[in-house]
């Protein structure tokens, strides 16, 4: 289960965020970066952030830890700025902290070379949880100590927003010609044929462990919170067998800002071999 700390200091927002994450500071003496229930996304957000970020982690990728965190609304009494006060007060109780990474950079693909193998793993991650968020428009990559670390997961799992085309997304393709490793010829059968193998039920069901109970009662057309974890295992589950063969890179848009190396231009898409081959 994640571990739970509590705020005692907002700090600043990031408004680079739509959801107007804050850092704050806990009483574990950390410093983390908050997401709040009261955003506009709502919790789904950040059952997102849980599911995909303790997913990753277990594929071996590089996440900042996350944990749950605990406000108390009356924090937000003694901020100057109204949105962020009303923000506060409207999130109190449990919240989700994810570990501030000081001095870290923002990912450049013009200034920081990916491994086709890691690019592959992220590429094949990305499509799995059907991340939209992860283009070169947005990267949600950072650069820390020299490595490549995965945030802000709160946009994938579009289809839990609408439980009744969960089943038809596993079989979804997803379009990765965007994507901010595409530069770097991902190694998508070797992604597959390492990953997929690891995602079953037992890994799915030790993840949604860590997703709280209040997060996932009162969801439509589900009775209990229990129920809505097996409906995630059961979606992700199917997906993870079906989406090895359904990711395209092809030329990426037009309107890109700059060309990095090893971009892919000029060339039709194509569907990548599953992990069998």
């Amino acid at each position: 289960m994640l571990r739970e700390t509590f705020a005692t200091r907002y700090v600043t927002p990031l408004r680079e965020g739509g959801s107007l994450p804050g850092i704050v500071e806990a009483d574990d003496l950390g410093t983390y970066v908050m997401k709040f229930t009261g955003a506009g996304q709502g919790r789904k957000s950040l059952v997102a952030e849980v599911i995909c970020g303790e997913l990753a982690r277990r594929l071996g990728l590089r996440v900042p830890e996350l944990v749950l965190m605990r406000l108390d609304p009356v924090i937000g009494r003694s901020e100057p700025d109204q949105e962020v006060q009303e923000l506060l007060k409207a999130s109190g109780g449990l919240n989700l902290g994810m570990d501030f990474l000081p001095g870290s950079l923002g990912f450049d693909p013009l200034a920081y070379a990916v491994s086709a193998t890691e690019a592959g793993r992220v590429v094949w991650f990305d499509a799995l949880v059907n991340n939209v968020d992860r283009s070169w428009r947005n990267p949600n990559l950072l650069v820390w100590h020299g490595d490549l670390w995965l945030i802000d997961h709160g946009a994938a799992l579009i289809w839990h927003h609408n439980w009744p085309t969960a089943a038809a997304s596993a079989v979804r393709p997803y379009d990765a010609s965007d994507h901010a490793l595409a530069p770097f010829g991902p190694d998508l059968a070797a992604a597959a044929a390492d990953l997929a193998p690891l995602v079953t039920g037992e890994l799915l069901g030790s993840v949604l462990a860590d997703v709280p109970d209040a997060w996932l009662d009162g969801e439509p057309g589900f009775d209990t919170a229990d129920a809505v974890r097996d409906a995630y295992v059961t979606a992700l589950s199917a997906r993870a067998r079906a989406v090895s063969g359904n990711i395209t890179l092809g030329a990426p848009s037009q309107d890109r800002p700059s060309r990095a190396p090893g971009w892919l231009t000029g060339r039709p898409p194509h569907r990548t071999s599953g992990a069998a081959r």
